[in-house]
Parts: C-alpha cells; structure tokens; sequence
C-alpha cells in the first residue's frame, strides 16, 4: 500500500485495537472515494455533452482515484501473488492520480497564461507521461521491499534503503507535484486577476455581473493544490518519523495519515468532478425525469437552463470591452 496501508498494516507497535481502528477507518474513508471518483466516472460515461478535452482529464483523475480506492478496499489478499497485485496496484494509481492533477495544472497554465491552442494535440503525450512514469516508480519501488501478508493489507516490511526507495518513488514525485501545481495555480490567477482589474476599467457594471462565474473559477482553483497538501501532509510526516524512528508508531498519526489519504479520491471527486457542467448536466436529467415534457416550457427556469452555454474548466477569462 501506499500510505493507508503501510500505516496501519506497518503499525506492528500498536495494539492489535488500534490497528483494527486504523482497518475501519481506511475502508469507510476509501469507500467515501471509490463512490465519489465512482460518480464522476458514470457521469462522463452517462453524459455525452461532458465528452470534452477539459472533462476527459478530470475524468482520468477520477478513475485512477476509483482503482486506487477499490484496491485499498478490496479486503483480505492471499499470499502470494494477489499480495504483490494489491501492494503495487495501489501504489501505481495513487501515483496516476496525483500526476493527472499536473495535467489538469499544465493544461490551464499553456491555456491560459501562454495563450496556447493545442492542448488536445498533446493527449498521447499525457498519457505517456502519467501511465509511464507511474509504472517506472512503481517498477523501482520493489527495490528492497519484501511484501509481507499483514491485516488486511500488503506491506511491505523494509529496511532503510526500502524505505528510502519507496519516498523517493511516491513522496518526492508527489511533494514535486504540489509545487508544480501551485506555481500554475498562481501564476494562472495572478494572470486573470490582472486581467479583470483591467477589464473593470474600460467596461460598465454588465461586466462585473459577466466576470462572477469567472471569479469563482479562480476561486475553486486556488484550492486544487491544497487537496494534495491536506491529503498527504500527515503521511509524509509519518513516513518521515518512521525513517527516524522505526518501530515506534504515534497512533494519532496513523490515524490522520490513514484518513487523510484515503480522503484524496473524494476531495478530488468534489473539487475537479462536480463543477458547473456536470450539475447543469444532471439537473436537466431531472427535470426530463420530473415533468412531464407537455408542462416542462412553462417552467420558470426552462429557457434559461437551455440557454446556458457548457462550461469549460480550461477557457481563458474573455475581456469584454467598451460597448
């Protein structure tokens, strides 16, 4: 396992109670994930109209979240070689997952701050990107690692140079990945920011009314690089303390490296997945679904949701000048 896993199942310091709490704690918060990332997944599927480059990428994050929670889930592995498959599975999703994030991060950054076009030319050479260097790490991880059948999970039982070998192929990549993605996040806001102080000098008040959803874009993607942040802080801490001092586990910090990092697949599935398009998407679902299609153009909000133009989470702001 990558993190929940190694803290409980490597926690052979604690009490056989606190590792069953750690058992629980991991599969209700991987449950939580493998529903959310779940949802995303069946609403790319289900909804033709998010079958767009912005979305497709959001929709491989959510699915490489869904396989690393089923894999963190899945339960009691035999020995063998169903212990290596759930061990290395994980570990080669959870990787997927926070690399997708540098996509997603890569792809506004060219969009938006240097006015690039051809993102969707570059797909093969993301996938490359991510599925490759996720089984590279994966592939170097095995180096001085011995999995051992321990709980409910696969750990693996290492010495120093595994431990050193299993930071540097998931927590350096991950800890380069959060400083990648905020230095784009910011620099993107910085840019539209810039951007609107602009536009709000040359224009009227339809504007600013224009700019809001804009705004709260900005707003919701200065929070993607704290996702990685909130989810892994604790477990690099706990890695860390290990390496220092092994065999001597702090329970409430297994407990948050544990919780946290389970949580990833949900907080993504929230943050990334469930933006403006896919409840418009869902909302006109229902109401094809409620009212009948005799009564549906006398709703009050009928024109108005039909006339709403598909958000795309990857379009620079639009500055709009004097009329």
């Amino acid at each position: 396992m990558v993190s929940a896993g190694q803290a409980a199942g490597g926690s052979l310091s604690l009490s056989l109670h606190d590792r069953e709490i750690l058992t629980s704690v991991n599969a209700v918060a991987s449950s939580f994930s493998l529903l959310g990332s779940g949802f995303i997944v069946l609403c790319y599927v289900l909804f033709r109209e998010l079958r767009k480059f912005s979305f497709k990428l959001v929709f491989y994050l959510a699915l490489s979240d869904m396989l690393c929670s089923f894999f963190n889930i899945i339960g009691d592995p035999s020995k063998g070689f169903f212990c290596y498959a759930q061990g290395y599975t994980t570990h080669f999703f959870c990787v997927a997952s926070f690399l997708w994030t540098t996509v997603i991060a890569f792809t506004l950054h060219r969009t938006v701050v240097r006015h690039k076009t051809d993102v969707e030319d570059l797909e093969a050479m993301f996938h490359l990107y991510v599925w490759g260097t996720s089984v590279v790490m994966t592939i170097i991880r095995s180096i001085g690692n011995d999995h051992r059948h321990v709980g409910a999970w696969c750990w693996s039982q290492t010495g120093r140079t595994g431990k050193a070998v299993h930071f540097i192929t998931f927590y350096a990549p991950l800890w380069g990945a959060i400083l990648y993605n905020g230095f784009s996040y910011f620099q993107v806001i910085r840019m539209l920011n810039n951007a609107t102080r602009m536009a709000v000098g040359m224009s009227d008040r339809a504007y600013h009314s224009d700019a809001r959803p804009d705004m709260k874009a900005l707003n919701r993607w200065g929070y993607y690089p704290l996702i990685l942040i909130g989810s892994w802080t604790f477990g690099t801490i706990n890695r860390i303390h290990d390496f220092i001092e092994p065999g001597h586990e702090i329970f409430w910090l297994s407990l948050l490296d544990v919780g946290t990092a389970a949580l990833m697949g949900l907080f993504n599935s929230i943050a990334y997945g469930l933006n403006s398009s896919v409840r418009r998407a869902i909302r006109e679902r229902l109401d094809l679904v409620m009212w009948p299609e005799t009564i549906r153009p006398w709703l009050p909000n009928s024109s108005r949701i039909r006339n709403q133009q598909q958000e795309s989470e990857l379009v620079s702001l639009k500055i709009q000048g004097p009329h």
